[in-house]
């Protein structure tokens, strides 16, 4: 074989080399995110994450999991919610869009790779610091440290701090926290987690950015609308987020007005139920006398209506 040849061979073996390494990275490319999230037609952030909508976020707070889950249900996402939680404000809801983070149990080889490449792309302090660099406004940063407690404390009040500053929301953590008291006296900042110790986190490592993790028996996409509430999280997904949300507000809204029939005792022996024709106009009537209890729009109320009024098989 010619030496030009043998040359070009093994420079074109070399660029292939080189650029498959590029995409063996810790963090998601935005391509990857693109794959898992090609449903979301909405805005998206630089690295590919949906952007959903900050109004939703507020929104998500004033409806209720049960809502929201049975809606998730009925679309066939049966794996979005985890219970058993600690919390720096358990009687404090937060919502945010899902940054992903994926630790495991430290093995040298690949701790060397990881920390290999983030000295290649100018990364600093320990890998829980380069998730928490990442997070933008908004963000709640997701974590898989697979349940560890005891050395499993991916945040004192340092990095705590940190998560407020870049997100005033917080962080689900299936792992433990250390600094708890303090933690708790940090503006803007909540967080769900498994459990308090004082130990530093040890014998872990960051395997994945922006990837699809496992929360419990819950699945979490980068981009999830998650809601954090007293009971629980439920992770949304971004291109049901609107929907959702929506029909839990139309639920709420159902209650309130069949709450008010309750205490008037006027529903009859319908407590939950009854709801034909008529119910459903004085439900419209109702609402015209209370619009500041609308956050969809009016429009967006009316096609609810109209699409809980039509027979089962043609209901969305």
């Amino acid at each position: 074989m010619p030496m030009r040849r043998s040359v070009l061979i093994v420079s074109i073996a070399c660029a292939l080399l080189a650029q498959s390494v590029s995409f063996a990275q810790v963090k998601q490319t935005k391509e990857q995110i693109l794959f898992y999230s090609s449903d979301w037609k909405g805005e998206r952030f630089p690295d590919g994450r949906p952007k959903v909508a900050d109004n939703l976020l507020e929104r998500a707070l004033d409806v209720s999991i049960e809502d929201v889950w049975e809606y998730l249900r009925g679309q066939g996402y049966v794996n979005q919610f985890e219970a058993g939680w600690q919390a720096l404000h358990a009687d404090k809801p937060f919502a945010g869009r899902a940054l992903t983070a994926q630790f495991m149990p430290r093995r040298p080889d690949m701790a060397n790779a990881v920390a290999a490449e983030g000295k290649t792309e100018g990364r600093v302090s320990g890998t829980n610091s380069w998730v928490i660099n990442e997070l933008q406004m908004g963000d709640t940063m997701v974590a898989d440290g697979y349940g560890k407690v005891i050395e499993g404390t991916l945040i004192g009040s340092n990095l705590g701090s940190g998560i407020a500053h870049h997100t005033h929301s917080g962080f689900i953590f299936d792992a433990g926290i250390r600094d708890a008291e303090e933690n708790r006296e940090i503006e803007h900042l909540n967080g769900f987690y498994r459990g308090y110790d004082p130990s530093a986190w040890a014998q872990m490592q960051l395997t994945g950015i922006n990837v699809p993790v496992r929360i419990g028996r819950a699945v979490v996409v980068p981009g999830d609308l998650v809601l954090a509430k007293h009971d629980g999280v439920i992770f949304i997904p971004a291109t049901l987020a609107a929907a959702a949300i929506g029909k839990a507000e139309f639920t709420n809204l159902q209650d309130a007005f069949n709450f008010e029939l309750n205490t008037k005792g006027t529903n009859g022996a319908e407590f939950e139920g009854g709801w034909n024709a008529q119910k459903y106009a004085a439900f419209a009537k109702w609402i015209d006398a209370h619009p500041e209890k609308l956050k969809m729009t009016k429009a967006e109320f009316t096609e609810m209506l109209a699409q809980a009024q039509a027979p089962r098989g043609r209901r969305n």
